[in-house]
């Protein structure tokens, strides 16, 4: 069990001493000026910027000026679609504007279970169960299902959450390359005959930030020989990949946890895990980002119970998507561009050195293209990029757009 209790947070206090040259007279948040000014310095400082989305379209209007989305998640286009819309109006006319309190509280109305439910069933799940966000997800589900006694092997890429939950758990914490199996494997064999309670692999069918995949295969096998557990976040292929939309993970058995978001090609908002009957039992008593979290609200579960029903009819818009996608990808390394491994809607251009990555970004902003710099330490040093991701609602012209973009900025 990993639930902290009150009593661990009681710690002997001490008087504060001076550290790192700062002395008791200098202003208590200094610290905060002082990292600000270290993010400037190095072209790594981030700030809001707000924008006014053009429903039904990838527009959005930013200090007047309209902007081509090249950053969204929105790779259906669902988040506007009429009837998704619709469910989650009638949703909150009759169940409210928020579920008002945690599931074992009570905030576990009949439609979290009864999505609960549509999931199992439309995934091939013995369980499900709903989370908030995949970062709630992947940070608390972790922290729950290993301890101090535990080992976790990560993949070198996966996504920050997964990285924090396996700081919470206290465990063992190793990285293999990315997508290595041998050296993975090298790992495994070191911790036999160790006193490990458990082993851990995690990794990302689809990885967030190069738009690379995985063997998914492989990693099964690996678990299975060895005996370890396999946690695998699905979020970037549900809805885009796999059978009717399902994910990568869909129809693999050996994965003994599998994540889905619903803030990405489903449009909306929060996640979900499958997994086994007693893990989410286990889960419901043990996770804490679970039990002291108020349940999603009526009117997300409603928009999701519809696009959980619209998303396996949707192979048209995944087929464009996949279009979009392959031309996108063919022009850029015709420009000279480094797109990396990209194997999905998520294209890289790396770019290298920050400072350059944000002039890019800025001068895309200039012609009418709304594309984020991704800058360390998201990703390693010396691998900034823009990265592009692409929608089925993303027209020839505006894809167009965006390689007359690029290859005027290679030109400079």
């Amino acid at each position: 069990m990993n639930l902290i209790q009150p009593g661990h947070l009681i710690r002997k206090t001490r008087k504060a001493q001076p550290y790192n040259n700062v002395q008791p007279d200098q202003p208590k948040q200094k610290f905060i000026t002082d990292a600000l000014q270290k993010r400037k310095e190095e072209h790594q400082f981030r700030s809001l910027k707000g924008i006014d989305p053009e429903a039904g379209s990838m527009k959005v209007i930013r200090e007047g000026k309209e902007l081509i989305n090249f950053c969204s998640n929105d790779y259906l286009g669902l988040a506007t679609h009429p009837k998704v819309i619709e469910a989650a109006t009638v949703y909150t006319q009759k169940y409210g504007a928020g579920a008002t309190a945690s599931r074992l509280v009570s905030g576990n109305f009949s439609i979290h279970e009864q999505l609960e439910e549509e999931l199992k069933n439309t995934f091939g799940f013995d369980a499900a169960m709903l989370f908030n966000t995949g970062f709630q997800a992947n940070t608390t589900v972790i922290a729950a299902l290993a301890d101090r006694n535990s080992l976790i092997l990560a993949d070198r890429k996966i996504h920050n959450s997964m990285l924090q939950g396996s700081i919470l758990s206290r465990a063992e914490l190793k990285r293999f390359h990315h997508n290595d199996y041998a050296h993975l494997e090298q790992q495994l064999k070191s911790a036999e005959g160790k006193e490990y309670n458990r082993i851990w692999i995690l990794t990302e069918t689809v990885f967030s930030m190069d738009g690379d995949r995985n063997d998914l295969d492989k990693l099964i096998c690996l678990s299975e020989q060895y005996n370890a557990l396999l946690f695998s976040d699905d979020a970037h292929a549900i809805g885009v990949l796999g059978e009717k939309g399902l994910g990568l993970n869909h129809g693999k058995e050996g994965i003994d946890i599998s994540v889905g978001t619903f803030g990405k090609a489903f449009g909306v908002f929060g996640a979900f895990i499958g997994c086994s009957k007693p893990m989410k039992e286990y889960l419901v008593n043990h996770c804490p980002g679970f039990i002291y979290t108020t349940a999603l609200p009526p009117g997300v579960v409603g928009a999701i119970s519809k696009t959980l029903n619209l998303v396996p009819k949707m192979d048209d818009q995944r087929d464009e998507l996949l279009r979009n996608t392959a031309y996108i990808k063919a022009e850029l390394q015709a420009l000279g561009f480094n797109t990396a491994d990209s194997d999905s809607q998520i294209i890289p251009v790396i770019i290298g050195d920050e400072k350059d990555t944000m002039n890019l970004s800025g001068w895309l902003e200039e012609q009418g293209i709304w594309a984020s710099a991704i800058r360390p330490p998201t990703v390693q040093q010396g691998l900034s990029r823009i990265r592009i991701t692409l929608t089925a609602k993303h027209t020839k012209e505006q894809l167009n757009r965006l390689i007359r973009a690029f290859k005027e900025w290679g030109k400079r």
